[in-house]
């Protein structure tokens, strides 16, 4: 479980693909509080450190999750959002983030709007049913408040913070990113999609 609370931005180093799925070597500080199999979220995806050591660790992506998120597109040097896990003592500073992304959006816009700047997303039709004005969002495992809904899509504002240090302040259009839904959203859809089905 995580908050979408970024701990730092790491860099990938190696990333190795084959037909079984890929393994990343990324460079993070925070790796001396990592050990072999804990969590990690990258870009909003939780992986489980499969090696590592001062400098930083290695997690493997199987063939699912390549195909539901951006990471198969990730380079050497790519920079990514990392997040360990929620402690149970830990404030919830963003909101109850799963790791488990739903789908890849595409930046449309991306706009000055104050001292923050405006991003506008498009989503997959089947995510629309589950965000909502003043709802919440991951974005790359960035916790987000939803500014503003448009047709196939959202807007969140992004404050210089998050800009900063977050790989969303080097977003662009056409830049794909990945999403998490709010699970509370997730659940209340499937129990009332069976009403939906009776009504039609």
């Amino acid at each position: 479980m995580f908050t979408g609370i970024v701990k730092e931005l790491g860099r990938v180093t190696a990333v190795d693909t084959s037909d079984d799925g890929a393994r990343l070597r990324i460079e993070a500080k925070l790796a001396g509080e990592l050990s072999e199999g804990d969590s990690v979220a990258v870009n909003g995806a939780c992986l489980t450190a499969t090696s590592v050591d001062d400098a930083g660790f290695e997690a493997e992506v199987m063939n699912q999750t390549l195909s539901l998120t951006t990471l198969g597109e990730l380079e050497t040097s790519s920079p990514v959002n990392l997040e360990l896990p929620l402690r149970a003592t830990d404030r919830l500073g963003g909101h109850v983030v799963q790791g488990h992304v739903d789908g890849a959006a595409t930046v449309t816009d991306l706009s000055d709007d104050g001292f923050a700047k405006r991003l506008r997303i498009e989503l997959p039709d089947e995510l629309l049913p589950y965000v909502v004005e003043r709802g919440s969002i991951a974005i790359e495992g960035v916790s987000l408040t939803i500014a503003g809904l448009t047709g196939n899509g959202l807007e969140v504002s992004l404050i210089p913070e998050t800009l900063e240090r977050t790989t969303l302040g080097a977003a662009e259009p056409g830049d794909r990113l990945n999403v998490e839904c709010d699970v509370l959203a997730r659940y209340v859809q499937r129990q009332l999609s069976p009403l939906t089905t009776k009504e039609h």
